[in-house]
């Protein structure tokens, strides 16, 4: 079964750009995790209800290739979606482009372990696990 995808889009501000009006290359990962946050709200859970019960998800990886530039002004879209869901663990796929291209400006992944107040891991819930799969 092919898994949910999310399209978030984003207007590139001015102050995501370097000098040159190029998207600077950390902003990325900012978007990513835009993307992963409207991924996880379509899908019926808001990551402050996550908290509430006393569960972070820590990212402990982060992985981008890119592949050309965004620019100030432009409209870019935020697919995103769960590539693996394990017992303590779960990663995110991203892929950046413009709106209305296919062309692939970045793309990228993010690796999450869940824990707790304490920063110790803790078993997915399978309510969450549900939504994700």
């Amino acid at each position: 079964m092919a898994p949910k995808i999310h399209t978030t889009e984003i207007k590139v501000r001015y102050a995501e750009t370097d000098n040159m009006g190029i998207v600077y290359y950390a902003n990325y990962l900012v978007w990513f995790e835009v993307g992963r946050t409207e991924y996880l709200l379509s899908q019926g859970m808001d990551y402050r209800d996550v908290e509430k019960d006393g569960l972070f998800m820590a990212v402990v990886e982060a992985h981008c290739v890119y592949k050309a530039p965004a620019r100030y002004g432009e409209t870019i879209v935020v697919s995103t979606w769960p590539a693996a869901v394990r017992n303590s663990s779960l990663t995110f796929e991203y892929k950046v482009t413009r709106k209305g291209e296919d062309k692939v400006l970045c793309e990228g992944y993010t690796s999450h372990v869940l824990i707790d107040r304490d920063l110790k891991p803790r078993k997915i819930p399978e309510k969450i696990k549900a939504l994700l799969s």
